[in-house]
């Protein structure tokens, strides 16, 4: 009998059939050995009993853990999707995640802490924003991948989109319509924030707008889209176009606008850059610069996997395209 309140364990299964716990153990492991007969009585009593193997023990007599710890920030949409579809992919590769969080009080350096005294073998950051030379220091202790930032000869494996070409795209898509006058709203210091405002000022160099270019000041969050709002409405006429760094920052940009009553895209278009789940809401119908996800997600886990089970010593930096996504908040400008 099972104590009240106690978890099932190999002995009391082995218990309830009479047999060895060796004999019991190959059984539920699937080994080949016991007869039919008692590979039938064991799974039964097993089942009766409800019990589960133990993975961790199993895992930690093997010394592997089989874990991948992935660092999110918990403010993101659109880290929460790419975390979906790493958990999609690593459990396929038979392995599961620790997930561990940057918020407004907790950075970086203790998320960090927590996936590596969790014993996870190896991690993945989204969007990290640790100095590389710790990084690659951090890369020396487990295999450490980086997703969506930038890292020139940093030692470590490195997964992300052409930031710099994406935003591009947005501007060429304005240009296009005819606008001439498009503002970019910045996502503050950080390579990802330099490689998106880069790409901003190249493609107006490209349309021969380099006059017209204004860059405001600005970072992630929706606060600073509303900010960025209220500064081009304070400084006289409204550009005709705006893009951003992101799409957070676009939705408190398109809020802002609502409240002054200013129209979008009849007076603005706007467009921002992830294409998060947000910005595919019906009330916002945001155009946004979509990056590949999934792509992501599978290149990152491949080369945890490739480090661990595979034997690769060398790192290596994957590069995906972004994609232009066309929604309502874009259009041919005013006048």
């Amino acid at each position: 009998m099972v104590e009240p309140g106690r978890r099932p364990r190999l002995e009391d299964v082995a218990a309830a059939v009479g047999l060895s716990t060796a004999s019991v153990s190959l059984v539920l492991r699937g080994a080949p050995g016991p007869s039919a007969k008692t590979r039938e009585r064991v799974l039964d009593a097993a089942a009766r009993l409800g019990y589960r193997p133990d993975r961790a023990a199993s895992l930690l007599a093997r010394r592997r853990s089989r874990l991948i710890g992935v660092v999110m920030d918990v403010r993101s949409t659109f880290h929460a999707e790419l975390v979906e579809d790493v958990h999609d992919v690593a459990e396929r590769h038979g392995y599961d995640l620790v997930l561990s969080t940057r918020t407004r009080t907790r950075d970086e350096r203790r998320a960090i802490e927590t996936l590596v005294d969790s014993r996870c073998e190896a991690l993945v950051l989204l969007g990290p924003e640790t100095p590389a030379p710790r990084l690659a220091a951090l890369d020396r202790q487990l295999p450490v991948v980086a997703v969506g930032r930038r890292f020139p000869a940093a030692g470590l494996d490195v997964v992300r989109v052409a930031d710099d070409e994406g935003v591009g795209q947005a501007v060429a898509h304005l240009t296009e319509l005819g606008h001439r006058d498009i503002a970019y709203v910045d996502g503050g210091p950080g390579t990802i924030a330099t490689d998106r405002r880069r790409g901003y000022q190249h493609a107006m160099r490209r349309a021969r707008l380099v006059d017209r270019a204004r860059v405001v000041p600005g970072d992630h969050t929706e606060e600073a889209g509303s900010r960025a709002a209220r500064a081009l409405l304070d400084a006289g006429e409204l550009p005709t176009a705006v893009v951003t760094f992101n799409d957070r920052c676009a939705v408190g940009l398109l809020d802002t606008f609502s409240r002054a009553g200013v129209d979008v895209p009849g007076m603005v278009s706007v467009a921002g850059y992830d294409d998060s789940p947000l910005s595919r809401l019906a009330h916002v119908e945001l155009t946004t610069v979509g990056q590949d996800t999934r792509g992501l997600t599978e290149h990152a886990v491949a080369a945890v996997v490739e480090r661990l089970d595979g034997g690769r010593a060398e790192h290596r930096e994957v590069v995906l395209t972004a994609h232009l996504v066309v929604r309502r908040t874009t259009g041919p400008p005013r006048g």
